[in-house]
């Protein structure tokens, strides 16, 4: 509290006009007390916690009523805590845009509409600790990560798009690398029951039991999140991660062709042959089945959310924000908005 006391010489009436003005100006801009800010929950993939949580400071600078608050789950997770969990959610945004449709269209749709904003691509993720660090190439990492001294990381890809990412990259590189029976040996036959690809002319597609089980040369973790500590504790060697990430954590990591790594436009008839279905039946009817597609992210306004005026304008604050040259972000793409 700012006390404002007059001069023993000076007569209080004298004073009084000073005062009221100078108590007006402290706490001009500022909210006054008792006043009751908006709060506006947000939930975001996990690789947009961190440009999510600095746009929202910034956003909160400049309206100071307003109260960003930021949570971070797997794409497939953000989505469910609105259609499944039905918390009120002003704002999702996910790795994956075409979750929006698939999880929150339909007869009964969750959203009206979703916005196309940044894009991404998936990298190999390492450290000084690592097995092979020092010889670990674009070229000669399938060999080195096939070796059974390794130990490789994914997300759970029933509950995050980088999970079923990471797979659908290593099936893509079976072809690219011409090394037959590479997804075995780097994630399917370390599922417990097995995981094998059925192919279907040039297209193939790999079902994961209802509750899988890893051995520990296959480490699968609920979000990419959860992989950099055990990646930077020694847990695991390799984890499979969005550039973004990797770099925002000062991580070393290996960029991969853009024929398996999911960030060209380019390459979308390619990455479309290969499909994961995280055989979770409650989801069979509205899109169980990821197809390979270029990684693209969207954000859209629940229909059931508390506040969805200050949400778009979060929303355009941070697809702004994804545009201005940040590093570690993901990459700006022209913004779209869909239909549902």
């Amino acid at each position: 509290m700012v006390m404002i006391r007059p001069s023993p010489s000076s007569s209080l009436p004298a004073l009084l006009p000073a005062v009221l003005l100078a108590l007006l100006l402290i706490t001009a801009g500022c909210t006054l007390p008792g006043q009751q800010k908006t709060t506006l929950n947000v939930v975001v993939a996990g690789s947009m916690i961190g440009p999510s949580t600095t746009v929202a400071a910034e956003y909160m600078a400049l309206h100071p009523d307003i109260d960003v608050q930021i949570e971070g789950h797997g794409s497939i997770q953000a989505v469910r805590q609105v259609t499944d969990l039905h918390r009120p959610f002003d704002l999702v945004v996910v790795a994956d845009a075409d979750l929006v449709p698939d999880l929150m269209g339909g007869s009964t749709p969750s959203a009206t509409s979703y916005t196309t904003f940044a894009t991404n691509e998936m990298v190999l993720a390492f450290t000084n600790q690592s097995m092979y660090a020092d010889q670990v190439t674009a070229e000669n990492w399938p060999t080195l990560l096939s070796n059974p001294d390794v130990r490789i990381g994914i997300s759970d890809p029933k509950l995050d798009a980088s999970g079923y990412r990471a797979l659908m990259l290593m099936m893509l590189a079976e072809g690219y690398y011409r090394d037959a029976g590479l997804f075995d040996t780097l994630a399917g036959d370390h599922f417990d029951p097995p995981v094998h690809q059925v192919r279907d002319g040039t297209n193939r597609t790999i079902t994961l039991a209802p509750v899988p089980r890893t051995d520990g040369r296959l480490v699968v973790r609920d979000s990419s999140l959860f992989l950099l500590s055990l990646l930077e504790a020694g847990g695991i060697d390799y984890a499979f991660e969005y550039k973004s990430v990797a770099d925002e954590h000062h991580l070393r990591s290996i960029a991969l062709p853009a024929a398996i790594n999911l960030g060209s436009q380019e390459a979308l008839d390619q990455y479309s042959t290969v499909r994961v279905d995280p055989g979770v039946q409650r989801f069979s009817v509205i899109g169980a089945e990821r197809t390979g597609t270029p990684i693209v992210y969207a954000v859209t306004v629940p229909s059931t959310a508390p506040h969805p005026a200050d949400a778009k304008q979060f929303a355009a604050a941070l697809i702004n924000a994804t545009g201005e040259g940040r590093q570690n972000w993901p990459a700006p793409l022209s913004p779209v908005e869909h239909a549902l």
